[in-house]
């Protein structure tokens, strides 16, 4: 049976290769070594998985490298958790979110969401857009508009 590390927190020009190299470079005994990448672009993501043999194995990588200091960041080491099923959502994730949810899908014509943030990021004024009418002359106003 193997012990799996997730590494976490690196660079992203950190390679398989690289990962190897500080292990054997340890003594450190790996089966397999694996850099996560974005399948669009071939960059990584800044973590791995590292293959151990051994419970024991797997204790030593975490040792070495879990804070070990590289470039201006801390690696994080510890044993990886098992994979999540497609569409599982991560504890303490988004509030209200589910794998399969029932919300339907926008429209063509309806505008695209978070289209006032958009405006606001290239210098627009902030406006805060009331919930509802905020008195008796606002309600009359908007059945007049």
């Amino acid at each position: 049976m193997s012990s799996t590390v997730f590494l976490g927190n690196l660079p992203v020009w950190v390679t398989a290769d690289d990962i190897k190299a500080w292990l054997t470079a340890d003594n450190l005994v790996a089966d397999s070594v694996k850099v996560i990448r974005n399948p669009e672009t071939q960059e990584s993501k800044g973590f791995a998985f590292i293959e151990a043999p051994n419970d024991e194995e797997m204790n030593s990588i975490i040792r070495r490298f879990d804070r070990a200091p590289l470039e201006d960041r801390l690696l994080r080491a510890n044993p990886a958790q098992p994979p999540r099923p497609k569409g599982a959502v991560r504890p303490g994730g988004p509030v209200g979110h589910t794998a399969a949810s029932s919300a339907p899908a926008p429209s063509a014509s309806a505008p695209a969401p978070g289209g006032e943030r958009d405006r606001n990021r290239r210098g627009g004024k902030k406006h805060r857009r009331p919930n509802g009418p905020q008195s008796a002359f606002a309600e009359e106003l908007a059945k007049a508009l």
